[in-house]
């Protein structure tokens, strides 16, 4: 770095607590996504409670403590999110959140008509020998958007926010008016293959099943993914398009099998829109040009990923009703996640050539006061449950009992089908509230 940058980053230069002093009283302040958040200023900006009123903190699915909810005056901040992450959906049960529904690949919209900030914080590498910083593991899946928004940009400079690189992933010193220094190591889960128990690995078996060499992969997060992911060791020049990247994905790259040959939508790299998950993943995607990083509206356009020829996209839920609806986000009412992504890959998959879209998750979720099983195929949702993948959309659904094929079926057969992956304890109380609804 020149003598001239350098002397741009010394004059730019301020500590956490005079950062979080340039907000005021009623402003919109954007603070991260998941593992872009910029802790150190959201932190000192917490801190400012008592002296503040009516500010507005846009954020997303964060995911270490948010001192937001737990200082001395709460009421001072209200969130504002479009994907309920752990903290988001604390301050949303407490009445202190604002929850737009939006999908992904549509997130531009409500950084350009829903969030307005008055100032954006972001979470940031270190900078290069020009004086480019990369927005980070999740930063570049939206904050090109809010910085389209607003000029009065702050950069939470973080040693352990990985530099990578694809579409709109960099912001240069000249277009941020301060930044922070500030070493924050990012929230992370376990990584390597987890022990799968009985249910997890019958759904996987299904799955690997149907994942043929040469297909470009989708992978959530959670235990099935995990399986799948680590399962797909014996496959040959696998490809990878996906909103997140996990460990598994990680693992498949280093050892050849995710070699990205086939894919059209940019070939030769896979691409991303954010990451979660080991320390060893963060340090993976820094400097590492096999990556393409970028916004949701890129990633997640069902356009986009429908040009890979057998894109296999994998995604859990909530619960199916015996109608083929999907909620995957929350019941009878109450906000857990988001819209999220489910929808863009549903549809995107099943556009491509070869392609096809699951659904799995077991077939039940604890038990009743009797001892039953709590079946997640359901006759019918409960009041003001959200859909999030409408019946019409749903291709494969798959539990520990079989997989099948909803797309073309009836409204009877489709009933049916589902009864017969459903837990066996719970078949005879669905067939008979299928009857009872004139479905069979």
């Amino acid at each position: 770095m020149n003598d001239l940058l350098k002397q741009e980053f010394d004059a730019k230069t301020i500590t956490a607590a005079q950062a979080a002093t340039l907000v005021q009283s009623g402003q919109s302040v954007y603070i991260g996504c998941c593992t872009s958040y910029a802790r150190a200023i959201a932190d000192a900006l917490a801190a400012r409670s008592q002296e503040l009123e009516g500010v507005t903190i846009g954020c997303s699915n964060i995911i270490p403590p948010m001192a937001f909810l737990d200082c001395a005056n709460p009421d001072a901040f209200r969130i504002s999110t479009y994907f309920v992450g752990y903290e988001d959906r604390r301050a949303l049960w407490a009445g202190r959140a604002d929850y737009t529904s939006v999908h992904l690949g549509q997130v531009d919209q409500w950084c350009r008509h829903t969030f307005h900030p008055d100032i954006a914080f972001f979470d940031v590498s270190l900078p290069d020998e020009e004086g480019y910083m990369s927005f980070g593991a999740s930063g570049c899946c939206m904050h090109p958007f809010i910085q389209e928004e607003t000029d009065n940009i702050v950069l939470h400079i973080n040693r352990f926010a990985p530099y990578v690189s694809g579409e709109r992933t960099k912001i240069h010193i000249s277009q941020a008016k301060h930044v922070v220094w500030a070493d924050v190591e990012k929230e992370t889960v376990p990584g390597g293959p987890m022990e799968a128990d009985q249910e997890t690995a019958a759904m996987s078996r299904f799955l690997l099943d149907q994942i043929p060499d040469g297909a470009c992969i989708q992978l959530g997060i959670g235990g099935v993914a995990n399986a799948v992911g680590y399962g797909l060791m014996d496959k040959n020049d696998l490809g990878c398009h996906t909103e997140m990247m996990s460990d598994s994905i990680m693992a498949l790259m280093k050892a050849g099998v995710i070699n990205n040959s086939r894919p059209k939508f940019i070939p030769h790299r896979s691409v991303v829109g954010f990451a979660f998950g080991s320390r060893e993943l963060y340090e993976f995607l820094d400097h590492n040009e096999d990556m393409f990083f970028a916004p949701f509206p890129v990633v997640n356009s069902p356009i986009n990923i429908a040009q890979n020829d057998n894109m296999i996209s994998i995604n859990t839920a909530m619960s199916i009703d015996l109608f083929g609806q999907v909620a995957a986000e929350g019941m009878g009412g109450r906000q857990f996640s988001g819209t999220g992504g489910q929808g863009d890959y549903v549809r995107g998959a099943q556009m491509a050539k070869g392609g096809k879209s699951f659904l799995a998750f077991k077939s039940t979720l604890g038990t009743s006061p009797d001892g039953a099983p709590k079946s997640r195929i359901v006759p019918y949702f409960p009041p003001a449950t959200i859909v999030t993948t409408p019946r019409s959309d749903v291709e494969y659904v798959v539990t520990e009992y079989g997989m099948v094929n909803l797309k073309h079926l009836t409204v009877r057969d489709r009933a049916k089908a589902l009864i017969d992956i459903a837990h066996p304890d719970c078949r005879g109380e669905l067939t008979a509230q299928a009857k009872k609804l004139g479905l069979i």
